[in-house]
């Protein structure tokens, strides 16, 4: 059994087969080869913080996985990160551990920035270049960076507002470092006006996005409710949009950001088309330059088996115990 830790999976893992490797496995997801039993949920309220547990397995693929990933949203406040957990591989043949993925969160950050930015280039113009991020914590410097190299080909300009004006100096400083330039927005609606497309990853329980912010043609890719009770769009902005991708409509539907305009009526199954079927062309994203798109990504556990594929094929492991 290989035990790894969060520095041998940094280096094993090449963020374009990465990238690959989850469009991959939404196509399979849309496309009913894989096997995802439903999210295992606990919060933590009174140390603001949750953890998930997801596990699944792809039709032929050699491993299966289960991932505990953690986000207590206190924690840099006590000099913590705020995300945390671990992924296990094991072997679909034989059921015998192949790999403990010690990776912190690790993983799950860089999955789901990966994600971010897969739909964002879905779902977004073909002239898009302003994207506006809406936080400024862990995932939001993730999502900077997978976008900057998804999308490095048009450029892209990255504008962020936060509650927060310190963590925002804090998120610019480290991603100019890194060579990526960061403009600070003071207001929220001014963000939304300038933006193509918006990527969302707060933890807000009440919306923060009104549905008069939007303008036509813009994209909104939305990461923050992943549990019961998180919420960043208002239900009137969802059920004006022209296209609803979700990376699992059961999940969207019933917690993420679908869920609210679902439970009033408002939108159903049939007004949502899933991120996997617009990647493998069967559905389109957008018809016009004018529709409003938003993506609703809860997290499903095909991209969590994509990724440990992706480092256990850098140490150049198949993936048999």
């Amino acid at each position: 059994m290989l035990d790894l830790s969060r520095a041998e999976i940094e280096a094993a893992v090449d963020l374009d087969r990465a990238f690959v490797a989850l469009e991959e496995g939404f196509k399979a997801a849309a496309a009913g080869k894989v096997q995802m039993p439903p999210v295992g949920y606990l919060g933590f309220p009174a140390h603001n913080g949750d953890c998930h547990i997801k596990f699944g397995h792809i039709a032929g693929d050699p491993i299966f996985v289960v991932k505990i990933a953690t986000g207590f949203y206190d924690n840099p406040a006590k000099g913590l990160p705020t995300t945390s957990g671990m992924m296990i591989a094991l072997s679909a043949e034989t059921g015998a551990v192949v790999a403990m993925l010690r990776d912190e969160g690790w993983l799950t950050d860089l999955r789901t920035a990966l994600a971010g930015a897969i739909a964002t280039r879905a779902g977004m113009r073909a002239d898009a270049r302003r994207i506006g991020i809406v936080g400024a914590g862990t995932q939001a410097r993730f999502q900077i960076r997978a976008a900057a190299h998804l999308l490095r080909e048009r450029e892209p300009l990255f504008a962020v507002w936060a509650r927060s004006p310190e963590k925002l100096a804090v998120l610019r400083r480290d991603l100019e470092g890194e060579g990526i330039t960061v403009e600070p927005v003071a207001e929220l609606e001014a963000l939304c006006a300038q933006s193509d497309a918006l990527i969302t990853v707060t933890p807000a329980a009440q919306p923060i996005i009104r549905d008069d912010w939007v303008k036509p043609g813009t994209h909104i890719t939305a990461l923050g409710a992943d549990a019961p009770g998180k919420q960043e769009l208002d239900t009137a902005l969802v059920a004006l949009a022209d296209t609803r991708i979700a990376d699992s409509l059961e999940q969207s539907l019933d917690h993420g950001e679908f869920a609210a305009a679902a439970a009033v009526g408002l939108i159903d199954a049939g007004d949502c088309v899933e991120l996997g079927a617009v990647l493998a062309g069967d559905v389109p994203a957008r018809r016009s330059d004018d529709d409003i798109t938003i993506a609703d990504l809860t997290g499903i556990a095909v991209q969590d088996i994509a990724i440990a594929r992706v480092v256990l094929d850098g140490i150049g492991r198949r993936g048999d115990a």
